[in-house]
């Protein structure tokens, strides 16, 4: 394992356990902080099924979003440091519990601990691992989830340098996003389902791609050149990714220095985002535009997190 931390596109060349970088994530290069780790019925129905997704949330962020909803880990890094044996542990009961996958929610800061968990269990898991993410990643770092990665989950955020420097304080989001999709997409290349054999039987998702993109208010043109691009894309078709809009954007206390994100986003702006997809024929979720968002956001209260004793492995 590196000493030095370059797991991000930020590659801030720093020792984390002298100084954090800026993901705040530091500590022992055998522990992790987390701040729930449940089954969580708001992913997309795929992902969720009816049994729950087993979904992990790692604290810390390498983006930070001004309008992140999850604020209290990703931005304050709320949660509780855990061993990687602890972790594995984890894994296991979320799989006991019926998970439909285990769902590892913003872990690339925590990618050699998670590797090193997946390691001790990965003979006893039989469920997909999905890795959901902000799309803000290295190449060479989404390489080294191959093979143990089923199913990548990231957002495509923005298509402009200017909105991704300003919202997320960096200015080539979209170059790393698109280099990251492709490494995804060479690792996953088709949709694998299971089930769903019968018409009112729920599809899961067992392997593949689901890119995700979430509506700013004021930002619709950008949301459109992102579904262009996707559409245009030369490793991209619409049979082979699912997408996943969503309108659940929802003012935070940090969106009063950005008056232009302090509402939510209109029907006008996000029918606009929605008929360019339907035009384009792409395949996967539309997310209705009255969505409430505290649905989406779970209490970040330790569930699953603790006791720290351990059972065998």
């Amino acid at each position: 394992m590196s000493e030095l931390c370059n797991l991000c596109p930020r590659q801030c060349n720093i020792d984390r356990e002298v100084s954090a970088g800026f993901c705040r994530a530091c500590g022992n290069h055998n522990n992790v902080v987390i701040a729930r780790a449940a089954l969580h019925f708001w992913e997309e129905p795929c992902i969720s099924g009816e049994r729950g997704s087993g979904t992990v949330f790692f604290s810390n962020c390498n983006l930070r979003c001004v309008f992140c909803q999850n604020a209290e880990i990703s931005t304050y890094g709320k949660g509780k440091e855990i061993s990687c044996e602890r972790l594995a542990q984890i894994f296991l009961d979320l799989q006991e519990q019926g998970a439909e996958n285990i769902n590892l929610v913003t872990p690339t800061h925590y990618t050699y601990q998670i590797l090193k968990s997946l390691d001790m269990v990965k003979h006893k898991l039989d469920i997909p691992i999905v890795m959901n993410c902000g799309g803000y990643e290295l190449v060479e770092t989404i390489k080294l989830f191959d093979g143990y990665i089923d199913i990548y989950l990231p957002d495509l955020k923005y298509k402009s340098s200017e909105l991704s420097r300003k919202y997320s304080s960096c200015f080539n989001y979209f170059t790393r996003a698109c280099k990251a999709l492709e490494e995804m997409h060479r690792q996953v290349p088709k949709l694998v389902w299971d089930r769903g054999i019968k018409d009112d039987e729920l599809k899961i998702l067992k392997k593949g791609l689901i890119i995700r993109h979430l509506v700013l208010p004021g930002c619709y043109h950008d949301s459109l050149d992102i579904l262009d691009w996707l559409y245009e894309c030369r490793f991209l078709t619409k049979y082979n990714f699912l997408l996943s809009l969503m309108s659940q954007f929802t003012p935070t206390a940090a969106c009063e220095n950005f008056p232009e994100l302090n509402r939510r986003i209109t029907t006008f702006e996000y029918e606009k985002v929605v008929n360019r997809a339907e035009q384009y024929g792409f395949r996967g979720y539309i997310q209705e535009r009255s969505s409430a968002q505290e649905e989406y956001t779970p209490p970040f209260d330790l569930t699953g997190v603790t006791p720290d004793d351990l059972s065998p492995i």
